[in-house]
């Protein structure tokens, strides 16, 4: 496996010392500092009054980040709703639909595309087994979605932390390997927001091998489930591991990942013991173009690019879907699940939550 030739850009310059700073970090500080002052104002509306959330009739549960990018909000969404779903409440999901085209509200079907709805939306509707609806204002799309859905119990944000209109009783905030990264908030950190202390109505789930901050809170286990062919996966095949083992060998193979932290679905790969030729797409990539050529011998994608590339897109190539193996583990003192359930029974009194 050799890494494709890659000149680093003045963005991965940036994103580099979002991490340990640097000098082009500290010349960002000023914009920094006005971000800050931009998001205390906001904030400051809300708690006065000047400003009030939606109201919606059912709890609202965010899955959000501080940092910038490829944390893992949507396995931590699509395990929370199979948590959801095992205790019978009944969620849908919203979303901002980043990439999408157009802002206004739309409802997620299986016959929608991620131009219409956005890559991981339509991911979270088919996997999830779930009603999404997109829009860039939520709470619209919140509502929306509950027109469609009266049956709705409770409703899942994918993102949305720093969307203050919206209502939430719980958050879940994730967080990778790079902790706080630098500890500067945007352009010359990766920081959304200020960190602050842990409030009571907030979980905090690390998808990484170990906590990555001074927050108490879950390590996610995180690895890969399998393969399975695209016209499968389109079809709801499910993965299995035999499958991705059997490429082990199999020469000329191409990995493509278009997201925002390519290596670690390489890395994954690589520690299965298959050789291939990586190529790292840009987050949330709209395969237009296909980035192999016709005579390429296979090619390993992820779930988020699949939803891209029905399958009469790709030819005569084999192409296999990979999937992830991504569960919500135990902390310090509980599992998550018993943690899960505490906000729950807070938040469903009336209703038994199943052990």
């Amino acid at each position: 496996m050799s890494p494709s030739l890659h000149r680093p850009t003045l963005a991965d310059r940036l994103q580099a010392q979002w991490l340990s700073g640097g000098a082009l970090s500290a010349a960002l500080l000023p914009l920094s500092w006005l971000y800050r002052g931009l998001l205390a104002l906001r904030t400051w509306m809300y708690r006065s009054g000047l400003k009030r959330p939606g109201v919606l009739p059912v709890p609202v549960i965010v899955v959000g980040n501080w940092i910038v990018g490829g944390a893992g909000k949507t396995p931590t969404t699509l395990a929370l709703l199979a948590l959801l779903r095992a205790r019978g409440l009944r969620a849908g999901v919203v979303s901002r639909g980043y990439g999408r085209q157009g802002d206004g509200v739309h409802l997620v079907t299986r016959v929608s595309t991620a131009r219409e709805a956005g890559d991981e939306p339509l991911l979270i509707h088919l996997r999830g087994r779930v009603p999404v609806g997109v829009g860039r204002d939520r709470v619209a799309a919140a509502r929306a979605l509950l027109t469609a859905h009266s049956e709705l119990d409770v409703l899942v944000s994918d993102d949305g932390l720093q969307h203050w209109r919206l209502p939430r009783s719980l958050s879940l905030l994730v967080f990778d390997e790079r902790g706080l990264g630098n500890g500067r908030l945007l352009p010359a950190g990766p920081l959304r927001q200020p960190p602050a202390p842990l409030a009571a109505d907030q979980l905090v789930v690390y998808n990484a091998p170990q906590p990555s901050t001074a927050l108490p809170g879950f390590v996610a286990r995180r690895g890969l489930a399998g393969a399975v062919p695209l016209a499968g996966w389109w079809a709801g095949r499910p993965a299995d591991m035999p499958a991705l083992l059997a490429l082990r060998g199999r020469p000329g193979l191409l990995a493509c990942a278009g997201l925002a932290r390519p290596q670690r679905f390489f890395d994954m790969l690589a520690g299965l013991g298959l050789a291939f030729e990586p190529v790292a797409l840009p987050d949330h990539a709209d395969f237009t173009d296909l980035p192999w050529p016709e005579d390429t011998a296979g090619v390993l994608l992820t779930e988020k690019d699949a939803v891209k590339l029905p399958p009469d897109r790709v030819g005569r190539t084999p192409v296999w879907v990979v999937t992830l193996d991504f569960a919500l583990d135990a902390g310090p003192a509980l599992d998550f699940e018993a943690a899960l359930d505490i906000h729950l029974q807070r938040l469903f009194p009336s209703r038994w939550i199943n052990d």
